[in-house]
């Protein structure tokens, strides 16, 4: 029998990026390739990237520069590079650094087999293109068994061209899924294991196919037999529709937890943003969305440094922070995206953007802080996802997404149990179960 190749994926970025690479694997897969979870030893090494944050493309070429020794003791090991910097960046990535052999973008991985196929031979792939096939046409049925948790991508794409933001071209227009085949995936998620879907999408809120929204979509989702749990993300406000906010009180697979990033508190940096909505409009969808559920925790994206960005911009960012009070939050400090209209624009002071996030987080810090330590006493449910570190521990989820750690010899991963929270820790909850 032909020896297996091992595949070590190292994966920067967002939980899209995170179910990106679990799906090139399984690609690969058709090609003879295990993964692993360590370079040392691989036949290929794939970097999957993200463009989001601040200077992708150095951390993708300072990563790249660390693989030069490992190319040149093994001139067969295979090095790829995938996602949103070599959607963008993928010619340079070629020119710059000849020991990469294949370039992908997160369009057209479901023609990896093909490219590794032309790698084999000793030539360069390169596939950034926007295809006109369906990539989850092409990729291998999910057979693994899996933990209890998986995302679930719905959605791709971005219609909105916020000033600061590069996924519409690396990611492409808004296209959604079918539905048939989101829940013919979900059973198969299911019939292996897994009890909490996330559904993923760069606009997950903007999902249209077929005459459903989200919100028809979960509702379906909630009853395929063996999933216990729902989440969503990311979302923009406007695309919060009444059906979906109703979801929230009313059908019980759909956690207490919404991410739905605002980034500013300011009007005039939302409209230098092209968000489209203001912070009072934000607010009112918040109210809203608490009505319906009124345990509900909150979180968001912020960005702080924004061209054009004064103290008193600043100050409403805190203002609407303090009045929301979120259980946790994203800050970023604004980093320029080359061809992104805001990249244009003269760039705060880096000491004072720098300032400013340090107040901003300091802020979400405390509330984070309050929003765990007002759980303490209180029952939740938890689905465990693994053991501990400690002897008889499991570590898992509560509805609301805080990490608990829980005191329990005998569980075992994929039960939803019942637990009483006993202490607050910087980053999750302690707790004992109850049944």
């Amino acid at each position: 029998m032909t020896e297996p190749k091992k595949l070590f994926i190292k994966t920067y970025g967002c939980q899209m990026n995170v179910y990106d690479s679990e799906r090139m694997a399984e690609s690969l897969g058709a090609s003879g390739y295990v993964q692993t979870d360590t370079a040392e030893g691989a036949d290929m090494v794939m970097i999957n990237t993200c463009h989001i944050r601040e200077k992708a493309s150095e951390k993708l070429f300072s990563d790249l520069g660390r693989l030069r020794p490992a190319k040149e003791a093994n001139p067969n090991l295979k090095i790829a590079v995938a996602g949103c910097v070599a959607q963008a960046e993928g010619a340079e990535i070629l020119r710059r650094m000849p020991l990469v052999d294949l370039v992908v973008g997160p369009q057209s991985y479901h023609r990896l087999p093909q490219m590794e196929a032309k790698i084999q031979k000793g030539e360069r792939a390169i596939d950034t293109e926007f295809p006109p096939e369906d990539k989850f046409d092409h990729l291998p049925e999910r057979k693994a068994m899996r933990g209890p948790t998986a995302f679930l991508t719905v959605q791709e794409g971005c219609d909105k061209f916020c000033a600061f933001c590069v996924v519409p071209y690396t990611r492409g227009a808004e296209v959604s899924r079918p539905p048939e085949r989101l829940l013919a995936e979900a059973r198969n998620l299911a019939s292996r294991g897994v009890r909490e879907l996330t559904l993923l999408g760069q606009n997950v809120n903007a999902y249209s196919a077929d005459g459903y929204g989200l919100a028809r979509l979960i509702r379906e989702l909630a009853g395929v037999e063996g999933i216990d749990r729902l989440r969503y993300m990311t979302s923009h406000p406007n695309d919060m529709e009444d059906d979906l906010i109703a979801a929230h009180g009313d059908c019980p697979q759909l956690m207490p937890y919404l991410h739905l990033p605002v980034q500013s508190g300011s009007d005039r940096i939302l409209k230098a943003m092209n968000r489209k909505h203001t912070a009072a409009d934000y607010l009112r969808v918040l109210d809203r969305i608490r009505a319906a559920r009124p345990d509900i925790l909150l979180t968001s994206d912020f960005i702080v440094g924004f061209p054009g960005e004064t103290d008193a911009d600043f100050q409403e960012t805190l203002a609407l922070v303090r009045e929301v009070g979120y259980g946790m939050a994203y800050s970023f400090k604004y980093s320029a995206r080359p061809g992104t209209p805001a990249a244009e624009k003269p760039e705060v002071e880096t000491a004072i953007a720098d300032a400013r996030l340090q107040e901003l987080q300091a802020l979400l810090t405390s509330q984070q802080r309050a929003a765990q330590d007002a759980m303490v006493g209180q029952e939740v449910h938890v689905l465990y996802e693994k053991q501990g570190r400690q002897d008889g521990q499991m570590v898992g989820k509560s509805d609301h997404l805080h990490a608990v750690h829980v005191t329990d010899p005998a569980g075992k991963p994929g039960e939803l149990v019942r637990v009483r929270v006993t202490e607050s820790k910087t980053n999750s909850l302690a707790a004992v179960r109850l049944s």
